[in-house]
């Protein structure tokens, strides 16, 4: 049979869909939405294979409305037209139903086509997203839309959808197939939440079995299938800002455990760009002045993973995750730049003092001629008080010595040298 094993699988009723308690339940909104068959504009977001197109169907079959359907990755301003031109017809005496596919992948020009038919009620839109919809859907079809948010399906969910696709299988193919509950939940964790690859690999599991007879999916052959099908992940997604995410916070938290298998997470997925972006980000912005060194260790990790490329890159950069997450951290050099920015950015902008100017003469208007500026070498402790801010911030302290050893050292030698210009 050439159709997927997920499209023969696809529920019928709302009362099949794996999941999606929080939506569908009885009582909750979109149960109630789709009870009532009045059908207001909707957004489904979340990652595929959760549910978004099958209870976009299940709406359309109760709504007696004529359905209409467009993928915004393949579909042209002239679909839009041709549906358009359909408003009236006998067949869409009831009016429409456009389910639109991946609309984040719509400009703004063909989504404003769409406007002025969602608000007259000709067109009534289901929009489907695997990107926040506030970011990439147009404003005025958003304030027209109730978004609702459909949620990755735990690895029980799916696995209850692995069995009943055995049950399917046997009875199709007139064999008897077994599959433990082991291995059922094997695959559904390896599906990281998607019903549809979780399926997929349970084919593939039956395929390597012989043809017509009865069959025993062995935990050797789970294993086989897992080990390249294991990885979900969308590097333009929401997905890949919650991986990088908890990366960067599991070395700044000094988790060395869950930094690198966050790690593994970005390297699984080849997303080597991002694990030594972050990396080097962390090493500066969260180590620090607590052990300075790091930063050229980190580059120096990041410049040989990238001389060699996956997967030998995993070897560096474990090293340099493993030592990020285990210094001791500082942001005080953080702070102090931040603090800084902020009052710029206020205005906070004056003269640099005379003393430090880049010039060695003065006009016939200076009150007090000379640079005199004080050279430090010149002084004990290679130190001599003068100022430096401009007098609008002349008394601001920007940098605090971090609570660290390191820190505390340097902050220890400058008070001893300080006491001596007192003196």
């Amino acid at each position: 049979m050439n159709t997927p094993l997920a499209d023969r699988l696809r529920p019928k009723t709302v009362e099949e869909v794996a999941g999606q308690k929080h939506l569908l339940s009885e009582g909750k909104i979109l149960r109630k939405i789709i009870e009532s068959k009045q059908l207001p504009n909707l957004i489904f977001y979340g990652p595929s294979g959760v549910g978004k197109t099958t209870v976009a169907r299940i709406i359309a079959e109760n709504c007696g409305k004529k359905l209409c359907y467009l993928n915004a990755t393949t579909a042209s301003t002239a679909d839009i037209k041709e549906i358009i031109g359909s408003i009236g017809t006998v067949d869409a005496m009831g009016g429409i139903l456009l389910y639109l596919d991946e609309i984040q992948y719509f400009n703004k020009k063909q989504q404003q086509i769409l406007l002025s038919y969602i608000e007259n009620g000709d067109i009534t839109l289901i929009a489907a997203t695997t990107e926040n919809p506030y970011f990439y859907v147009y404003n005025a079809i958003l304030s027209r839309s109730t978004v609702f948010e459909f949620k990755t399906l735990s690895s029980e969910d799916i696995s209850e959808v692995v069995k009943r696709g055995v049950k399917v299988l046997s009875g199709e193919e007139n064999r008897k197939i077994e599959l433990s509950d082991e291995n059922a939940l094997k695959i559904s964790r390896a599906a990281a939440g998607d019903v549809r690859r979780a399926l997929n690999m349970l084919e593939l599991c039956i395929m390597l079995g012989e043809k017509g007879k009865d069959i025993v999916i062995e935990d050797d052959t789970v294993e086989q299938i897992l080990s390249g099908n294991s990885v979900r992940y969308d590097r333009e997604g929401d997905e890949h800002y919650d991986i990088i995410s908890a990366y960067q916070k599991s070395m700044r938290g000094s988790d060395p455990d869950a930094a690198i298998y966050y790690l593994g997470r970005l390297l699984a997925a080849g997303d080597l760009p991002s694990a030594c972006r972050r990396l080097l980000v962390c090493a500066n912005e969260d180590v620090g002045l607590a052990y300075p060194q790091i930063i050229p260790i980190v580059k120096a990790a990041v410049d040989t993973a990238n001389a060699v490329g996956l997967p030998e890159a995993r070897l560096p950069l474990a090293n340099a995750v493993i030592l990020v997450a285990t210094c001791p951290k500082s942001v005080s050099a953080h702070d102090a730049i931040n603090a800084a920015m902020q009052d710029i950015e206020r205005g906070l902008v004056g003269d640099v003092p005379r003393h430090l100017q880049n010039k060695h003469f003065d006009g016939e208007d200076a009150e007090i001629k000379g640079q005199h500026y004080l050279y430090p070498h010149s002084f004990k402790g290679h130190y001599v008080n003068q100022q430096y801010l401009p007098d609008i911030v002349k008394n601001k302290k920007y940098y605090e010595y971090g609570d660290n050893k390191n820190e505390q050292l340097f902050k220890e030698y400058w008070e001893k040298v300080k006491s001596f210009d007192k003196k």
